[in-house]
């Protein structure tokens, strides 16, 4: 599952990356090697036992040394995540390593990125230049003209390492093209870290027919925000309500990709639904709501081309195209920090005139009048963003000028 989800997304090829994952007993079961990526199947995953030994008609990945070198050296690693998705391999080819702190959690999830010397593929040198990194105590590593390795204590925490820093990869690329790339002080990510007081649980009931349609509905855009990269398996909120005292919203720490309608999580009048976390941003969800009446959805994002404004402090320019400016308006840009103040007061940024916002190096908040149109604003956004960051590529961006912003304005919005 994990590997289909790597090959699903370009993050590799049909060759190209190795997953393992150590059990119990220490036996490695890996991905074989010369086995097409795209059509891997559960029973081709090859066990290695603790001797080194194998059965079967296939081989285990020909990177087979460094996985067992980084178990041995970090006996805490439950898997060994290793591919080429390009965005990393451009900081491997450059000697360079992405810097994580351009975004509060990535940091979290990855920690301090280290950078492994190169050595020939499957050779012994490279299993010791790669262990020795790990052994120093970091959980991602870039490898010098070749590509990444990480690990986890599961292969999902692994995978979720990987995926976090492609991510910021992709966000640092862009962001230059953009201006200068603006990274989190120390302080500023320990605001990121701060506890948040749980709410009350509510009573437990029955959901009715409503709230089970909402529950489904939400884990249909859910999905589709992470099968188009708008989220990213630890990112990314959805909240849609059913009245003025009730609203569904997404489980804290839950990989995005297998939530399903179950796992969301009810708010009744302040109180969590009984033995269920909602997302952290719970208490800006309920002051959206409460100050903002023609909003029945949210979602808050970090879609990797508009983030790349978010990282380097530029604003997106709506007036690029007509559905652009109609569907979005003005996207603010709002200084980091103001997520971790005052929820009436960030609340109070959104409106008729303000459907969506973006905090710097953090998020994009988006609402609408229900989930269709608040993921049809999010992708927009995403889409407005790729083409001025495309263009400034061919030359210089030309947006509308005022006498056509103002017809849209007498056509659209009046």
């Amino acid at each position: 599952m994990i590997m289909d989800r790597i090959y699903g997304y370009g993050m590799t090829t049909t060759s190209g990356g190795n997953l393992s994952v150590k059990d119990q007993e220490g036996s490695i079961w890996i991905t074989p090697g010369g086995i097409d990526k795209g059509e891997l199947k559960p029973e081709q995953i090859v066990r290695v036992d603790r001797s080194g030994e194998w059965e079967g008609p296939l081989r285990p990945s020909l990177e087979l040394p460094f996985h067992q070198a980084i178990y041995a050296a970090r006996p805490d690693a439950g898997a060994v995540l290793h591919a080429h998705p390009p965005a990393l391999v451009s900081f491997s080819i450059t000697d360079q390593i992405p810097d994580t702190s351009i975004l509060p959690n990535a940091r979290n999830v990855c920690g301090e990125v280290g950078f492994a010397p190169y050595a020939l593929p499957g050779s012994a040198g490279l299993a010791k230049n790669v262990s020795e990194v790990f052994e120093r105590g970091h959980d991602t590593v870039i490898m010098e003209n070749h590509g990444i390795v990480t690990i986890g204590e599961s292969v999902f925490q692994s995978f979720q390492r990987f995926e976090t820093l492609d991510f910021c990869a992709r966000l640092i690329i862009n962001g230059k093209f953009l201006g200068k790339v603006h990274p989190l002080s120390p302080d500023k990510l320990n605001l990121s870290r701060r506890s948040i007081r749980p709410l009350p649980e509510a009573p437990p009931g029955v959901p009715s027919r409503q709230e089970m349609e909402l529950r489904k509905s939400m884990c249909t855009f859910i999905h589709r925000a992470y099968q188009q990269k708008l989220i990213t398996s630890t990112e990314g909120t959805f909240s849609a309500r059913m009245d003025e005292e009730h609203f569904v919203i997404t489980p804290f720490g839950m990989d995005r990709k297998l939530i399903e309608p179950e796992d969301l999580v009810l708010i009744k009048k302040g109180r969590r639904e009984k033995g269920k976390t909602p997302s952290r941003s719970v208490g800006l969800h309920q002051e959206i709501y409460k100050k903002y009446r023609h909003s029945n959805a949210i979602i808050i994002a970090h879609p990797p081309n508009t983030m790349a404004f978010g990282v380097s402090g530029t604003k997106i320019d709506t007036t690029a195209i007509p559905e652009s400016y109609v569907f979005l308006r003005d996207i603010p840009l709002l200084p980091f920090g103001v997520q971790y103040e005052d929820d009436k007061t960030l609340a109070g940024v959104i409106s008729d005139q303000v459907p969506i916002a973006m905090i710097e190096n953090d998020c994009i908040i988006v609402s609408g009048k229900d989930l269709l149109n608040c993921f049809d604003r999010l992708e927009i956004t995403e889409f407005i963003a790729e083409s001025i960051i495309s263009a400034k590529k061919l030359g210089t961006v030309h947006a509308m000028d005022h006498l056509r912003i103002q017809e849209l304005k007498d056509a659209f919005l009046s």
